[in-house]
């Protein structure tokens, strides 16, 4: 039997006059919102940083996915607004879950913006709304997480309320896709919501791709990024292992990726960062403890790529002894890139900050440069750091260090200047070489 709630949420969806309430308007909730409103629908974001709904009534982004006319043209076509009055999601028939899932200092999944934010929407709860999970997490939290916190009210699933999981799928500053682009996997708690969840992504995205049970969606999240992280570490071990032949790793992966087929090409790099690739593994490996099954692939590639930027260090202080006969200890280093990946400003889990961590640990002096990030925000793994500024990029300012360090190629960056005010260049990047700039100066690492 149908339940009563569902067809006039589904009549909503499809004829658009649902309200959306997307729940954190960060990298993934604010450019969401944007699709969901060009998708013909209402939305209200929702958010507990009150600067962020400021800027968002200024009509200012802070997300470089959403430019600022786009932001303005659709509040005040009345089909965004922001609020911090978590109160207001009674008036929403769908609401979409987009908080982060950090690790916690011992490795396991933190799940308390998930739970704290289901609390928030179980206050207001009422039957005919659709409850949506984008939160990259392990297989099972939407079942044994969500529900239950809902549920506790009264309502039931799949009869009241109806529950689901899409796993976001954004790439800050991926140029090549924008939301409405990225084929969205969904997955409903029983039949009635699975149908709600293709109504409601189908108004809003190209392509969804419906997958059986929300712990499969939640699951194909996992394995998209698993996969990233276990292929970032085989290069990495390669590039080590092929330097110590004298090999350029950048070549064989250049000529390697001619083949047509049975071959992808990966990077390496001076280590992982963002909100997925150096978090999301350990969400399944913890999860595997439940079962009792060993993930020794997912944490040796996890240990080789957090090895990398101490790797990057001993490469720098072997350099700075072989050009000028200095210790580390004595030199300034100028790390080149705060952001995690090039274009984009954003600096979460970057081994950039842990480089600047590591060499001043062993007695050097660093700063950075980045045309996207003018000062280091509070963290919760670098404190003391928060508050330095990006150093200008002049020849009198990249002349007075030791050495710079190319963390992240940002295509900003004058790199024939570099190469010409800089005493020595540690590329990890492979940057120059690409560019064509001279290497007397580069030493790959």
């Amino acid at each position: 039997m149908t339940p009563p709630a569902f067809q006039p949420l589904l009549t909503a969806i499809e004829t658009r006059r649902a309200r959306v309430g997307v729940i954190g308007l960060g990298y993934v909730g604010l450019p969401l919102a944007m699709a969901v409103a060009r998708g013909g629908l209402a939305v209200t974001g929702f958010d507990i940083d009150p600067d962020k709904i400021t800027r968002i009534e200024a009509r200012r982004s802070y997300i470089e996915a959403v430019p600022d006319e786009v932001l303005a043209a659709t509040c005040e076509a009345g089909r965004f607004e922001a609020t911090t009055d978590f109160a207001r999601l009674a008036d929403c028939d769908v609401v979409v879950i987009c908080v982060p899932t950090p690790l916690d200092k011992h490795r396991d999944p933190d799940l308390s913006f998930v739970r704290a934010t289901c609390d928030a929407i179980a206050r207001t709860l009422r039957p005919g709304q659709l409850i949506v999970l984008e939160s990259t997490t392990y297989p099972g939290t939407t079942d044994d997480v969500v529900r239950p916190i809902l549920e506790a009210g009264g309502l039931t699933s799949g009869r009241d309320i109806f529950l689901g999981f899409s796993p976001e799928r954004e790439d800050p500053g991926n140029r090549d896709f924008r939301t409405i682009q990225i084929p969205k996997v969904v997955a409903g708690d029983g039949a009635e919501a699975q149908q709600l969840m293709e109504a409601f992504y189908g108004a809003v995205v190209d392509r969804v791709v419906p997958v059986s049970t929300t712990a499969t969606a939640e699951a194909v999240k996992l394995t998209e990024n698993i996969f990233r992280a276990v292929n970032i570490a085989l290069v990495n071990e390669l590039k080590v292992l092929y330097e110590a032949m004298g090999v350029d790793i950048w070549e064989v992966i250049e000529a390697a990726k001619s083949k047509p087929f049975g071959y992808m090409p990966f990077y390496p790099g001076p280590g992982l960062g963002g909100h997925c690739i150096p978090i999301d593994p350990f969400y399944l490996t913890w999860k595997s403890r439940e079962y009792e099954m060993p993930t020794r692939f997912i944490e040796l590639a996890g240990e080789i790529n957090a090895a990398m930027p101490a790797r990057v260090v001993t490469r720098t202080a072997e350099a700075l002894d072989i050009r000028f006969g200095k210790a580390l200890s004595r030199s300034r280093v100028l790390v080149m890139g705060l952001a995690y990946k090039r274009n984009v400003p954003d600096i979460r889990e970057s081994p950039s900050l842990k480089l600047i961590e590591l060499i001043e640990a062993r007695g050097g002096s660093a700063a950075f440069h980045d045309p996207h990030v003018d000062e280091i925000p509070k963290t919760r793994e670098y404190m003391a750091l928060k508050g330095r500024r990006s150093v200008p990029f002049d020849a009198d300012t990249i002349g007075g260090f030791d050495a710079v360090v190319i963390a992240t190629d940002h295509e900003a960056v004058d790199y024939a200047r570099l190469a010409e005010w800089a005493p020595l260049i540690v590329d990890t990047r492979n940057v120059m070489a690409k560019l064509g700039l001279p290497a007397e100066k580069v030493v790959k690492a």
